[in-house]
């Protein structure tokens, strides 16, 4: 037993860092592979004009960008996994399904939501399709998928939160 597990006390609810630091990680993920390279409706930078998707520079700028996006959801997914491995040598209760899963939802939301206001609106970087000229529509609905996503989450990991403090014999506040 280490130090850490010796002095925590026993039956502490799990972190919430974990779940929402893989929901952030695989959100990035889904955006990354799905709709940079499955699709192909954007890249990192495709709105940007010295990084036009039509010339090989570009295309090639796009590429390095894409990877460099990658290597940060790696990071925050890696993140996720650490933090949540830290909590049980902590001595922290597992996760319930519903605990876990909602915060991943929400993590997933919170990246849409920083993506599309930070990325497309903000920054614009690039857009949801930038292969139709940007339709606003587009990012409106990527907004709202990500505001779904976050509320939809947080309604999971509460009845998961709730669950729990009936397992550990006591109701949790809210």
């Amino acid at each position: 037993m280490t130090r850490a597990q010796s002095s925590a006390p026993a039956g502490r609810l799990p972190t919430r860092a974990s779940g929402l630091l893989l929901g952030l990680g695989l959100g990035g993920f889904v955006d990354g592979i799905v709709l940079h390279q499955i699709l192909q409706w954007h890249h990192m930078v495709s709105s940007v004009k010295s990084t036009p998707m039509t010339t090989l520079a570009g295309l090639e700028s796009n590429t390095l960008a894409d990877g460099v996006f990658h290597v940060a959801s790696w990071l925050l997914t890696l993140a996720g996994i650490l933090t949540a491995l830290v909590a049980w040598r902590q001595g922290r209760i597992a996760p319930s399904w519903s605990f876990q899963i909602g915060l991943v939802l929400a993590g997933w939301g919170m990246f849409d939501l920083v993506e599309g206001i930070v990325d497309h609106q903000i920054l614009g970087v690039h857009h949801v399709r930038d292969d139709l000229g940007a339709p606003l529509s587009w990012d409106i609905g990527f907004l709202v998928f990500g505001g779904l996503l976050v509320a939809c989450g947080w309604l999971l990991h509460r009845r998961g939160l709730h669950a729990l403090g009936e397992v550990r014999g006591r109701p949790l506040g809210p």
